[in-house]
């Protein structure tokens, strides 16, 4: 169903609203039949965008919010989050900076609402990657991440006005194989990578490129 403006070929051309075969609804501008400007879609589901469109794909800025009450705010391109922007995900936490191809991608700071923690930093893919700063409550570790994990040097400071410096080892794993092994066992997660000291400082100017100069 379609109430709206057309041009003289007959197409959807302007503002008008429209109710899809699959009970989605889409209220806004069109261009030639094709959903382009500003407009709400609403889906069936629950879901809804409201913002710019381009031959019938989510583009420019716009806001989404999903069925499970999380929400983004921010730049689209071709129906994916790309460029800047906010999402609030359903526990509260929240991310806040670069996207690419739907991922949490380059600089971007995310704060867990439990704990009022946040990491400010590179990302990779969605994934926390490269150097970042980690804030907790009264300290902060600062350092270089990979696959979610903080890796190699770095450094705790503590609002007390010192540092700790050291680097993060992962441990290497030596598994024993017994003859009886079961061989659908559930396989070992990767070990958690252990905090080595090596200095307490008074607060020093730092970053993680000077490990590596």
């Amino acid at each position: 169903e379609y109430e709206g403006d057309r041009n003289g070929e007959g197409e959807r051309h302007g503002f008008g609203k429209a109710r899809l075969p699959n009970g989605d609804t889409y209220e806004g501008q069109y261009e030639r039949g094709l959903r382009n400007g500003h407009g709400t879609y609403r889906f069936k589901n629950g879901a809804l965008y409201t913002g710019d469109y381009l031959q019938n794909k989510k583009h420019g800025k716009g806001v989404f919010f999903y069925p499970d009450g999380s929400k983004y705010a921010g730049d689209w391109v071709h129906d994916q989050r790309q460029g800047f922007g906010e999402y609030v995900y359903a526990n509260g936490d929240t991310y806040t900076g670069e996207w690419a191809n739907n991922k949490r991608h380059g600089q971007g700071t995310y704060v867990y609402k439990d704990t009022g923690s946040k990491y400010v930093g590179a990302w990779i893919n969605g994934i926390q990657e490269g150097p970042a700063e980690l804030i907790h409550l009264n300290h902060r570790f600062k350092g270089t991440f990979l696959n979610g994990k903080p890796l190699s040097h770095g450094k705790f400071v503590f609002d007390i006005g010192c540092e700790q410096h050291g680097e993060y080892i992962q441990p290497v794993q030596v598994k024993e194989i017994e003859k009886d092994e079961e061989e659908d066992e559930e396989p070992e997660s990767p070990a958690e990578p252990k905090w080595k000291a090596s200095a307490i400082t008074k607060l020093t100017l730092w970053s993680p490129h000077d490990e590596e100069s």
